[in-house]
């Protein structure tokens, strides 16, 4: 083994293991092994940014604008809507119909793309027949799947085995060769799916069990009736007249206001101005538990006397004043959404705006041009704000503005950590002190050491010190939450808030999401849409408490209740699906004719060989834009870009694995530990293998990865590299034996309430008849020898 072949063999090792692992971002697993390769010298630096012009990273992403063009033209929609209605009642009718056409759709569209489409159509058919949502979602999924196996730009995997092939002097695979072995595939995945997996398949709606429409152990299902209650405003409270931002039962119980009833008219979603009553009731979804957290902070002990105004500070902590102009990306956003702490290693103290001050409540305050932002912080840290775009005249603040200007100096108090204290052993996030009197903990005095600008994740200890900015009022509100009455002689029901006008609806993140990892506090989800977030679906598992501080991820499903206008406007959000066909994004239908002509007309000089694929795939996309059928915008978030940057940064590795003879060593140990059982043990192996590493390593990157191995292996035992490429192609895309597989999976997990396990029953069984046609049926159409 020589020195480069162990560094490649090293870099291999790292990449796939922060590949399955994901301790950091794929696209920087694959950029980083990119310069690895190129700074140790196993690549030239030309051949390191080779990725980027690759022909088959330049087809994929204008694959995927193609793919955009019918999808917004609504090419997709009037195909499914039309063939669905074949599906009738019976459950192997609409299993087949569905995967059948959500086969043929993929065979040109993108597969993720085609299930997002499909989908509310799917979930409306559930609806009409009655049928759970997990009985023809995963055959939705399974069948986008299996039908990108069908043609050349069905699938990213068909597209690099192709080009992998031109690479190494051989004819590239035309636009049809994939058609034969895909067809049988797809057919014989859906006779599976029709005559054993849906015998597999949960009986499973989250919606219907969410709304009660039938009798369902709470405790293993939704349990969202259980976290329902009503509580009422007393006569004397002193939360009458106060808004539901000042009340803080959000932030500081973790509650979700469902409504608010008041002389038999109901509220629904109220928003945080909206102002409470006497005697309003409140639906609250939330723990009741919750308010025994109140006497934590109570036992509070304030201490006397005050605080000097510099005293939370030290000659290293500085308070400084920055303005935000009117172009900053930063005016409209919040502190939360930001992420101003993390990100600037600053706290927010006031916000000055038009000659008035604001103290509190500042994270959910939404900035506007001409702030005037008093920030704290480490003088290194506010020195980095002169030169961070979005704010202007930075400058530090004397000691008398602070007092003439802020008042800073009437909203501090000390408060001790007594010892019989609750809170000890709780960090500053877990004790939501901040969050329950609406502002910040500055210091923390323990002992004779001062903690400044604590961390979230400090850990209180008894008779600590804390420095807080805040009012005796605060804690009077405290009190008067203290005091609501909880009505326990009546139980909310969601059904009598489900109305003409009022709906209840799943929504998931689309592809093209731009928030995942985000909060809804971040998104001011009630605020901007007018809908309340009963729960979250996540991996088989319903979440019901302090959702507002929950990050999103792809494959949520968010179950909405709200007016259905504002259902309807949700739906029109390119981050969202709302899971009803009636609550979509409008389509250019005057341009599908266009955009079919368009398709028509770059597939058909790919398929008599006249122009590449890949210069006819890039004319198709600025086509599509060109006239109309999506914008450019559009264009740009249709693209995976996660896909093509993980391509493009392991291409180089690839060709490290091929140059330095790393492949060539790895086939001839396959050639000789399978070998002497034939090239179809070998072909199983291999096979095998890329299955399995299809439940860890994204398929795009496994095919880079494979596609040297392969052809030495092939080449080495003297056998035809064609039928190995397109089985490792085949293996590649056929990703069904966990839901992090593929994004496809992912994205109908919360709508049809599947967990992990559901995967693996029913793909792993689909998984080893596909093996079987791979192993058998293939050499028909692609001999193993030449």
């Amino acid at each position: 083994m020589t020195p480069d072949i162990a560094m490649v063999l090293f870099i291999l090792t790292a990449a796939v293991v922060f590949l399955i692992t994901e301790w950091i971002p794929m696209e920087v697993t694959a950029l980083l092994s990119l310069g690895a390769v190129a700074l140790v010298g196993l690549v030239s630096p030309v051949e390191a940014l080779s990725g980027f012009s690759n022909p088959a990273v330049v087809t994929i992403w204008a694959v995927f604008i193609l793919s955009g063009g019918l999808t917004r033209t609504g090419v997709a929609n009037v195909i499914g809507r039309f063939v669905l209605r074949l599906a009738g009642n019976s459950e192997i009718r609409m299993i087949f119909v569905i995967m059948v056409t959500a086969g043929t759709l993929s065979a040109i569209m993108n597969n993720v793309a085609v299930a997002a489409l499909m989908l509310p159509v799917v979930m409306d058919i559930a609806r009409h027949t009655g049928s759970p949502p997990s009985r023809l979602l995963m055959p939705l999924a399974y069948g986008s799947l299996l039908g990108g196996l069908t043609t050349q730009i069905g699938t990213p995997p068909n597209i690099l085995v192709s080009e992998a092939l031109r690479d190494e002097g051989f004819k590239s695979f035309t636009f049809f060769d994939f058609t034969p072995i895909g067809l049988a595939i797809m057919f014989s995945g859906i006779a599976f799916m029709v005559f054993i997996g849906r015998h597999l398949l949960p009986q499973r709606d989250v919606i219907k069990e969410s709304s009660g429409d039938q009798d369902i152990d709470w405790e293993t299902q939704y349990d969202l009736q259980e976290r329902l209650f009503n509580i009422r405003i007393p006569e004397d409270s002193i939360l009458v007249n106060k808004t539901l931002a000042e009340t803080r039962m959000g932030s500081a119980l973790g509650w979700n206001v469902i409504s608010i009833t008041r002389n038999n008219q109901t509220l629904l979603a109220p928003g945080p101005s909206d102002i409470l009553q006497v005697k309003d009731r409140l639906t609250i979804e939330g723990r009741i538990e919750n308010l025994k957290e109140l006497k934590n902070w109570q036992k509070l002990i304030v201490e006397e006397g005050g605080i000097d105004i510099e005293a939370p500070y030290s000659t290293d902590i500085k308070i400084a004043e920055i303005f935000l102009p009117v172009n900053s990306q930063f005016v409209g956003k919040t502190l939360n959404s930001i992420g101003f702490r993390g990100r600037f290693g600053a706290n927010v103290l006031a916000i000055r705006r038009n000659g008035n001050i604001k103290r509190t409540n500042l994270q959910d305050e939404p900035l506007e041009s001409g702030d005037l932002l008093l920030i704290a912080g480490h003088h290194e840290h506010l020195e980095e704000f002169k030169n961070i775009s979005g704010f202007d005249q930075f400058k530090y603040v004397p000691r008398s503005d602070l007092i003439d200007v802020y008042h800073l100096h009437e909203r501090l108090m000390v408060m001790r950590v007594p010892t019989e204290s609750a809170l000890i052993g709780k960090s500053l996030k877990e004790s939501r002190l901040g969050d329950a009197l609406g502002s910040r903990v500055l210091g923390i005095q323990r002992g004779n050491e001062p903690i400044l600008m604590p961390e979230p994740w400090e850990t209180l200890k008894a008779n600590d010190s804390l420095v807080v900015e805040g009012r005796m009022s605060d804690f009077e509100m405290l009190h008067g939450l203290q005091e609501l009455e909880i009505e326990r002689r009546t139980q909310p029901d969601i059904n009598n808030l489900v109305s003409g006008n009022i709906g209840l609806e799943e929504a998931i993140l689309s592809p093209h999401t731009t928030l995942a990892g985000k909060t809804l506090r971040q998104l001011n989800f009630r605020e901007k849409y007018g809908l309340n977030v009963l729960a979250i679906w996540r991996q088989g598992q319903a979440y019901r408490s302090n959702l507002r501080d929950t990050s999103l991820r792809f494959g949520d499903a968010l179950l909405l209740l709200g007016p259905k206008e504002k259902l309807k406007m949700l739906g029109r959000e390119p981050d969202f699906i709302v899971l009803t066909e009636t609550a979509q994004e409008e389509l250019r239908l005057e341009k599908m004719k266009l955009s079919i002509l368009i398709m028509g007309g770059i597939l058909l000089p790919v398929i008599m060989g006249w122009v590449p694929i890949y210069i006819a795939a890039i004319v198709g996309a600025a086509l599509m834009v060109l006239f109309g059928c999506l914008t450019m915008e559009e264009a740009y978030r249709q693209i995976e870009w996660k896909a093509v940057f993980l391509i493009a940064g392991l291409l180089p590795l690839g060709i490290a694995l091929d140059h330095t003879g790393t492949a060539k060593l790895i086939a001839e140990g396959v050639v000789t530990f399978v070998g002497p059982f034939g090239p179809q043990a070998v072909m199983s192996g291999l096979v095998a293998l890329t299955f399995l590493a299809t439940c860890f390593v994204p398929t795009a990157a496994l095919v880079v990865l494979m596609a040297p191995i392969v052809m030495n292996t092939s080449i080495n035992m003297g056998l035809s590299p064609y039928a190995f490429m397109m089985a490792i192609a085949m293996a590649a895309s056929a990703s069904f034996m966990t839901p992090i597989s593929h994004p496809a999976n992912i994205l109908v997990m919360g709508p049809g309430g599947y967990r992990f396990l559901d995967y693996f029953k029913v793909g792993g069984l689909l998984t080893l008849v596909i093996l079987v046609i791979i192993v058998f049926v293939l050499p028909l159409f692609w001999p193993l020898v030449h």
